[in-house]
């Protein structure tokens, strides 16, 4: 695996973890948006992980500063719930023009989880210049939260990205009917591929260090993973100016 560095730095107002290869000047990048933890030690990690595949990896930090490494689970879901759909996109938005301007990137992607998935899918919908869009798990309650503004299912229609969604079966949170709308949205897209992948047993938030090696989540974890540095190898690494 290639040497990395990564390293907090801010982006304009927005702070961010930045992982990169050492001694190259990679193409593709990928924009991570975390789950309801924030750029913690897991976030970092997965971070880390892309870029040692030769991929740039930039983390948007949804707490300005904070994560589950100081705030309990309890404070980050009253910030959850003060998130705001556009504020959202606007942040990432700032973020996707630093990895394309600044950063000198071609191709960028993003990948979420959780919280982070449904965004995922709401910004490749708005932002065609995504290469990629990945959803782990992504968080669409079959109730709209008060402030979801914008429905992730209708919008994927809009993605012209290649889509990789991993869904856990046993998901307590987002019922099997939102799924199955979702992967039929994506589907009917005429010139994108769609790849999903369902973890039968696997529950809701199965990456999360906290359940990831528990029995019904370790295989999920560990197919998904090694699945998901494929997909992101052959759509913003080397893998996706080389031809067969």
């Amino acid at each position: 695996m290639t040497a990395i560095t990564g390293e907090r730095r801010a982006v304009g107002e927005l702070g961010a973890y930045v992982a990169r290869p050492t001694g190259s000047e990679p193409a593709g990048g990928m924009l991570l948006l975390p789950m309801i933890t924030g750029i913690g030690p897991q976030l970092r990690a997965y971070a880390d992980a892309i870029a040692a595949t030769g991929v740039t990896a930039l983390s948007w930090d949804p707490w300005h500063g904070h994560s589950i490494e100081d705030r309990s689970g309890e404070e980050l879901f009253e910030l959850m719930a003060q998130l705001t759909d556009s504020g959202v996109h606007e942040e990432q938005s700032q973020l996707l023009d630093h990895m394309f301007d600044e950063l000198g990137l071609e191709r960028v992607g993003v990948i979420g989880w959780c919280m982070g998935g449904r965004f995922a899918l709401l910004l490749a919908a708005h932002d065609h210049r995504l290469a990629n869009c990945v959803a782990y798990h992504p968080t669409i309650p079959a109730e709209p939260a008060p402030n979801h503004t914008e429905d992730p299912v209708a919008l994927a229609a809009r993605i012209t990205a290649p889509v990789s969604v991993v869904y856990p079966g046993a998901d307590h949170l987002v019922p099997r009917s939102v799924f199955t709308a979702l992967r039929e949205t994506l589907e009917s897209r005429p010139d994108a591929a769609t790849n999903v992948s369902l973890y039968p047993h696997a529950e809701h938030g199965f990456m999360d260090a906290a359940r990831r090696d528990q029995d019904h989540n370790r295989e999920p974890a560990r197919q998904s993973w090694a699945q998901t540095l494929a997909f992101i190898g052959t759509t913003v690494g080397e893998r996706a100016t080389q031809r067969v």
